[in-house]
Order: structure tokens, then C-alpha cells, then sequence
């Protein structure tokens, strides 16, 4: 795997970076994270995520400074592969989250669950400890706070010292949190999850392997949950931002 200052075999697309790795290198680059304990920021890029970049310049400078980026989506991998430069291995942010919390009862690795509604954090490690034996989720907590009880959040994670810290505060709230707080926080690896506290937790279901394979789960978010549209939406969006795009093909970044 070539590694840049920042990415990891990048391409870029729509102006954003999206490093060319596999689930397993994902992990093995996490691994490192830890070892090192510099606060390292994951970002798991779908096309909405892209779309946001576009849109939101403070939101681009934390995707571009970030220390990985995974390729989260068919979206993605259909877009690169129409420009020329195919990311051909997807790394999920809801499987990634998953394999960390399985790792975890093997290498010992603290997580913490932070954001969604209220008891979903609670009720997805309740899920993941029956399910991983020795699962170390070291803490939880809603993502409902307010500037005036941040520095409570930030202490009641700091005090659990976990390795891991996954964000569930959605796209690009999670991202700017993370960015903000990261160095006081002093955390190894911080992911911003998006939704997937409420597929672990049970109060939502992924979509069958088929319509993953098929890149159909947007159909099947926007069934299960009609108010996530407006993210929904952005699929057309990003769609037709790739078919005007002028530049051709996604170009390497390094």
C-alpha cells in the first residue's frame, strides 16, 4: 500500500481525497493508530459525504487533513471507476465499527460509544457485549448536549481513556466535533459512524447483502426511515455532479 503524508494510495474525487483501502488494511492501520497514541481522525466517505465537501468549505478542510479516509459506499466505487481511477474494495463505517468492537475482546482495545438518540448507545453495546464475548465497550453516551454541558462530555469520555472513540453525532456534525476536541480528548483513533448505533442497536436494520451488493441500501435507509431524505437525496446530487464533472480520470493524490 503506498502511503502519502496524508492517504494511503488516495485518489481524489470531486476535489475530495478517498484512500484506496481494503477493510483488512483499514484495520492494520488502526492497530498502528493505537500503538502510537497520537490522535489520528477516520473519516468512512460515502456520497453524501462527498456532496457535503462540496458544500461546506470548513467540513472539506477536516476531510482533507484527515489521517484516513475509506471508500464507504457503491456510490464511491461506481464514481471512481467511471473516471478512470476504480477504488474497487468498500470499507463500510457501520462493518469497521463492528470489526473494532470484535477486535477489541481479543487486543483489548477500549471503545467508546458516543451520540444518537437517547438510550441507542446504551442498547448497541448491550447488543455488541452479548455478541462479542469480552467485547471492551468502555463507555456510552446520547448525543444530545449542549455548548453549555461540552465540557461535561468531553471529561466523562476522557475519564473512560478509551483507544477508540466512535461519534454518531451524523455528517458533518460528528466530523467537526471530532476535529474540535480531538487533541483535548486524546483519544488514538476517532471515527465519526454516522447511523450505525441504530443498526446495532436493533432500531434500525441494514439492508439485505443483495441490495448492499447492488448499491441499493439508500433505497432501503430511506424506506426504513423516511425523515433521513434529505441524505437520501443527496445520491441524485452526487450522481449528477459526477457525470458534469470535467476533470477525467480521478486523478492520484502524491
Amino acid at each position: 500500500m503506498t502511503q502519502t503524508p496524508l492517504g494511503h494510495n488516495p485518489v481524489t474525487l470531486l476535489g475530495m481525497r478517498v484512500d484506496r483501502v481494503t477493510m483488512d488494511e483499514s484495520l492494520a492501520l488502526v492497530e498502528s493508530y493505537i500503538a502510537e497514541r497520537k490522535p489520528r481522525h477516520i473519516l468512512t466517505a460515502d456520497a453524501s459525504m462527498v456532496v457535503t465537501a462540496k458544500e461546506d468549505a470548513d467540513f472539506a478542510a477536516i476531510a482533507a487533513n484527515a489521517d484516513l479516509v475509506t471508500p464507504d459506499g457503491a456510490g464511491i466505487l461506481w464514481a471512481t471507476k467511471r473516471q478512470g481511477n476504480p477504488v474497487t474494495a468498500k470499507v463500510s463505517g457501520v462493518v469497521l465499527a463492528e470489526r473494532l468492537v470484535a477486535l477489541s475482546a481479543v487486543k483489548g482495545w477500549r471503545v467508546f460509544f458516543f451520540g444518537a438518540a437517547p438510550g441507542v448507545a446504551e442498547e448497541a453495546r448491550a447488543r455488541m457485549l452479548a455478541k462479542y464475548e469480552g467485547a471492551n465497550i468502555v463507555g456510552h453516551r446520547d448525543g444530545f448536549f449542549s455548548a453549555d454541558n461540552e465540557a461535561e462530555v468531553l471529561n466523562e469520555i476522557r475519564a473512560a481513556k478509551p483507544d477508540i472513540l466512535l461519534v454518531a453525532l451524523g455528517i458533518p456534525k460528528q466530523e467537526k466535533f471530532i476535529h474540535k476536541h480531538k487533541a483535548a480528548l486524546e483519544v488514538p483513533v476517532l471515527i465519526g459512524v454516522g447511523g450505525t448505533f441504530d443498526v446495532m442497536s436493533g432500531t434500525v436494520r441494514r439492508a439485505p447483502i443483495w441490495m448492499q451488493n447492488a448499491g441499493l441500501e439508500w433505497l432501503h435507509r430511506l424506506a426504513a426511515n423516511p425523515k433521513k431524505i434529505s441524505k437520501v437525496a443527496m445520491l441524485p446530487q452526487f450522481v449528477r455532479m459526477v457525470i458534469m464533472e470535467k476533470r477525467s480520470p480521478a486523478s492520484p493524490v502524491g
